[in-house]
């Protein structure tokens, strides 16, 4: 007897042991299993993270025109084409490439003399005979080498009049790794016929760099920028200083623009804008050297069913965050997503590996906020995402139980669960077996709530008829949270049992 005494307590040691280990889970979102799970991003893309998952990740800058843009060529997709609708592309020769520094593509130019022509209507700034006025030219540059004369921007036309005819040209090309611009016969009467700016920045292969030329029609001041620096300015006015009459560009006869004609490399978001550079460049038209959104993105998971009282204890990520950048991280948790909304139930910011406290419920949601470093050039990357949380288990029934039948009446007994997290029990009974739907027991419908304790008699039963019995416990942390039924038990009540009684 003492040896089989023993091995039960073992026995229910064990099963309570068990108990406790099995309520720790993991939830894992991204990784292997894609971002599925994501309902909301706002400011970010998928890119490629660690171990070749797909990552979430800032997206970039995203071409758009403003009202004072003549040509926008963003380069994303497979065609290329002037999201500003003022020039028809005559032919082209560049190659989609993804490696971009604006927006979700560049254009690759492989240095053999055919790059893309555009031409304009009526409309554009190039298309059509006059005054031009003022103008800004701007694009980004990634050289596979920077050689002698590859040249990036070539416009060549003639300004025809009764007297006589001028060749015009306004070209972009490399001398010496610099850019070089020069303006022939562009802006009228203007002291010399010939205008060249070059800048002293040294362009590096395989590296992206901004370069802009400007305009402007009130003062003159025409400006060569590289990454927003300022790198050589000439004053196209009479006296050829500030505050002198300005020399206006006139444009003569229509004429394509070509790009990248002799150039090897990338090129991005190129484009033309009849208004003068300015300073402030988060007002205007000009983004800056920002690849990324200096206000970051979001993201916000679906709300994701776990189980009742289920009790959020840490995240864990996959991730990979540069100097300067950050995330950060929110979750929420509740019994019915239905009447959330953006602020309710409330966001609580968590901090990746460490314990987290008073997230629990049916369901679990997370949010991130990827924040770029202070030049907006490098995106933290998450790769994976790993909530770890406790479960808590159904406990175990009753191993033991009985239905005794009286007058009207049927009283079931059980035993104590071997389950410590048993709280209390709820008592199954029908007509049917199998079937649990009574209702007509003076102590409620099928299941009644009895709390912790070991028998109840059920009243207003019928005499002959047969009832099935069923019992199963509730946990102590939730008694929403109920177990599997214990054996089925029966009984019949009969008037008959009350006279045996007495």
């Amino acid at each position: 007897m003492g040896f089989l005494k023993n091995s039960l307590s073992l026995l229910s040691v064990l099963l309570i042991s068990n108990f406790a280990f099995a309520g720790q889970r993991s939830l894992v979102l991204g990784g292997e299993q894609g971002w599925k799970n994501i309902a909301q991003m706002q400011g970010l893309a998928l890119g490629k993270g660690q171990f070749g998952y797909d990552s979430i990740e800032l997206s970039t800058f995203i071409a758009e025109t403003t009202p004072s843009t003549d040509m926008l060529l963003s380069f994303d997709g497979s065609t290329f084409s002037d999201l500003a609708g003022n020039y028809k592309v005559v032919s082209n020769k560049l190659v989609p490439t993804s490696e971009a520094i604006k927006g979700n593509g560049a254009a690759l130019s492989r240095g053999l003399g055919d790059g893309i022509t555009l031409l304009g209507n009526n409309n554009a700034l190039f298309g059509k005979e006059g005054l031009a006025g003022s103008f800004t030219i701007e694009f980004w540059l990634c050289p596979s080498i920077a050689e002698n004369g590859e040249t990036i921007l070539s416009w060549r036309s003639s300004l025809n009049s009764a007297n006589y005819s001028e060749y015009q040209m306004i070209s972009a090309s490399i001398f010496n790794n610099h850019l070089q611009w020069t303006f022939n016969n562009v802006f009228d009467r203007f002291k010399a016929a010939k205008v060249v700016l070059e800048g002293w920045s040294t362009m590096v292969p395989q590296k992206w760099s901004r370069h802009t030329i400007s305009f402007n029609d009130e003062t003159g001041l025409l400006e060569y920028l590289v990454d927003g620096r300022s790198e050589a300015i000439v004053y196209v006015t009479r006296s050829g200083h500030e505050n002198g009459t300005v020399c206006n560009p006139v444009l003569g006869t229509r004429a394509s623009i070509e790009l990248c004609g002799e150039y090897a490399g990338k090129i991005d978001n190129f484009r033309i804008e009849r208004a003068a550079y300015r300073r402030d460049s988060r007002n205007v038209f000009a983004t800056g050297n920002e690849k990324y959104q200096l206000g970051g993105g979001k993201f916000v998971t679906e709300p994701i069913l776990v189980s009742q009282a289920a009790v959020m204890n840490q995240v864990d990520a996959l991730i990979s965050v540069p100097v300067q950048s950050d995330v950060k991280f929110f979750a929420r948790s509740g019994d019915n997503c239905y009447g959330w909304t953006d602020t309710y139930p409330e966001w609580k910011e968590i901090t990746l590996g460490e314990k987290i406290e008073g997230i629990s419920g049916l369901y679990f949601q997370l949010s991130g906020e990827l924040l770029p470093d202070g030049g907006a050039c490098s995106t933290p990357s998450i790769s994976e995402l790993t909530i770890k949380y406790e479960e808590q288990d159904e406990p175990l029934p009753p191993f033991t139980v009985r239905a005794d039948a009286g007058d009207g009446s049927v009283t079931v007994s059980w035993s104590y669960s071997v389950d410590e997290s048993a709280g209390g029990y709820m008592v199954y009974y029908g007509n049917r077996p199998g079937e649990y739907l009574g209702r007509v027991a003076y102590e409620g419908a099928s299941p009644v709530k009895v709390g912790n304790q070991t028998s109840v008699t059920l009243t207003g039963l019928q005499n002959g008829t047969i009832y099935y019995f069923a019992v199963s416990s509730y946990s102590k942390v939730d008694g929403r949270i109920r177990g599997t039924l214990s054996k089925e038990v029966f009984a019949r009540p009969s008037s008959r049992l009350a006279q045996l009684a007495h």
